[in-house]
């Protein structure tokens, strides 16, 4: 299938921001956010509301750690969304879909999961899995139509790996070093993502 064509689950930007709008990472009532997606979620063609900010395209953004590392990866040129090329991330994740709401108690947790499961390889289990914030951020047109629900993973093993090695690197990174890692990087989560969550834990060592 052309990713145009999939249908992705999205939830109008006035419903998502009738509070309010905001840059960054919210980590004050959460579940207020995820009771709106759940309750106003429709799926609509991809390459329809690419471009279109009046939909916000709902992204679980898995942030994984073992210890004091954490996984980042790069977009390679062969990555399907092409101007994410060369810009590192943090988050494992992707769309939700249709499929992920037949008999799942939870369409988000199930998207999650198959995402996760797409993206990486990963030999342990998880200690710790959970929600820590939701990400907007207006200033460039990907991030524009995208909504992250960012979740923390403490796994207890680091032997974690990207599967499609073709589009993306992978590697584990210090917490203490990804600041200078991502300094001239033009990805656009994960500096906000390492200012509003990851530094926070960095000052707590």
């Amino acid at each position: 299938m052309n990713k145009d064509d999939e249908k992705v689950l999205v939830v109008s930007a006035d419903i998502i921001f009738k509070k309010g709008r905001w840059q960054g990472l919210k980590q004050e009532n959460l579940e207020y956010y995820i009771d709106l997606i759940k309750n106003n979620y429709q799926f609509k063609r991809r390459g329809d509301v690419e471009t279109d900010p009046s939909w916000q395209q709902i992204i679980p953004y898995i942030i994984f750690n073992f210890q004091d590392t954490f996984f980042i990866y790069k977009y390679l040129p062969k990555a399907g969304e092409q101007r994410l090329v060369d810009t590192y991330q943090i988050g494992v994740g992707g769309h939700i879909n249709e499929i992920d709401i037949n008999g799942a108690k939870d369409m988000l947790q199930e998207g999650m999961m198959r995402e996760w499961n797409e993206e990486v390889n990963y030999g342990g289990n998880f200690l710790e899995q959970k929600l820590v914030g939701i990400l907007n951020d207006d200033s460039k047109p990907v991030e524009a139509v995208h909504l992250g629900l960012v979740y923390s993973f403490v796994g207890d093993s680091p032997e974690i790996s990207i599967k499609e090695t073709d589009k993306m690197a992978g590697q584990m990174v210090d917490l203490k070093d990804i600041g200078e890692k991502i300094k001239n990087n033009n990805g656009v989560w994960i500096k906000i993502v390492y200012r509003d969550y990851l530094s926070k834990l960095h000052d707590q060592k």
